[in-house]
Parts: structure tokens; C-alpha cells; sequence
């Protein structure tokens, strides 16, 4: 479907030269003279990408549809991570360099949601929010505040994050899967 450039808002997902990418900002701009324009922010969707790009008023623009689907950590094998499909219970393989730098927040059966462009995964979203057991760090020094307050810990993903000095081994925290940071303990 042709979109115009007054359809162009934030979050809807176009073509643009055959690849899929996600408008981050629009400025719609009709000047006092000649034609309107918009003035587009635009992410690649499959590797993150940052382009500004201006849409004149007689472009043609179409929307690429994309595809959510729920998906559930199985197991990793290789270079390949496996999912299963919640829908329709296939296993569906991933490779490593889609997830990226997300491998390291990777639990068993954690949920997901896959974004899917013509049967190809571009990205795969964890939740923003996981509870983690810290597997191993060092003891904090009561009143050792000269390095920021926060000493390395590893989590049983395997991921190395930084933590208050008062969390020990054992305990369990929350941490962003976005930033890959320490928010607070879990109960």
C-alpha cells in the first residue's frame, strides 16, 4: 500500500530501497514557497542503522508489514539459538548474529517476542525486566566506595554486570536487558 508523506508517524515501519526500516522521528515541513516535505529519522531494521532521510510530497512510500510472533528460549547450538514458536510449537532456529549482544541475557525458557520481515527474523526483543542469580563475585568491603560503589558480578547467563557493593553471591536482582545494568533486588 502507497502511503503519502502525511502518513509517515513515528513507529510505522516503510520500505525504503527493499530494506524495512522504523521511523524514529517525522517533521512534517510546508514551506512558504514550493513544495511540502517531510524530514524522516529513520532505524534499519535488521542492523540498527540510523538514516535522515526527506520525503517529497509525489514519493512513493510503502509500508513493510511486520510480523510479531512469541517466541521461547529452548537451547543454543553452535552458532544457532533455538526458539520455539508459541503459536504453532516449532523450533525456530536464530542465528547470533541477529540477537547480538542479547545472547547474554538468554535464560532457559525465557519469553520473547521475534519481528519478522518476509519470514526473515530482523530482531528478537527480550523482556525489559529479568530476574537473575548471581553465580559469583567478590565479597563488598563495608566502606570501600573508592571505585564508584560497584564492583563486577557474573549472572547465570554468563553476563558480567556491575552491582552495588552490598549484593552477594546467591542473591537474586533485576536487571535491564536493554542496557545490560543492575536495577534492584528481587525477592
Amino acid at each position: 500500500m502507497a502511503l503519502s508523506i502525511n502518513d509517515l508517524k513515528n513507529g510505522l515501519t516503510i520500505l525504503v530501497e527493499g530494506e524495512a526500516w522504523m521511523v524514529i522521528d517525522s517533521q512534517f515541513v510546508k514551506p512558504g514557497k514550493g513544495a511540502a516535505f517531510t524530514r524522516c529519522r529513520l532505524r534499519n531494521m535488521k542492523t540498527g542503522n540510523v538514516l535522515d532521510r526527506t520525503f517529497r510530497g509525489d514519493e512513493r512510500i510503502d509500508e513493510a508489514y511486520i510480523e510479531e510472533s512469541k517466541l521461547q528460549y529452548l537451547y543454543k547450538s553452535g552458532e544457532m539459538y533455538y526458539f520455539m514458536d508459541q503459536e504453532n510449537y516449532e523450533e525456530k532456529p536464530i542465528p547470533a548474529s541477529v540477537l547480538g549482544d542479547k545472547v547474554k541475557f538468554l535464560k532457559d525458557n525465557m519469553d520473547a517476542v521475534a519481528l519478522s520481515y518476509k519470514d526473515e527474523v530482523l530482531t528478537v526483543n527480550l523482556p525489559n525486566f529479568v530476574v537473575y542469580t548471581i553465580t559469583h563475585t567478590e565479597p563488598g568491603i563495608k566502606g570501600d566506595t573508592a571505585k564508584s560503589g560497584t564492583k563486577p558480578a557474573t549472572i547465570e547467563s554468563g553476563a558480567t554486570i556491575q552491582v552495588p557493593l552490598f549484593v552477594d553471591e546467591g542473591e537474586k536482582i533485576k536487571v535491564d536487558t536493554r542496557t545490560g545494568s543492575y536495577v534492584e533486588r528481587a525477592n
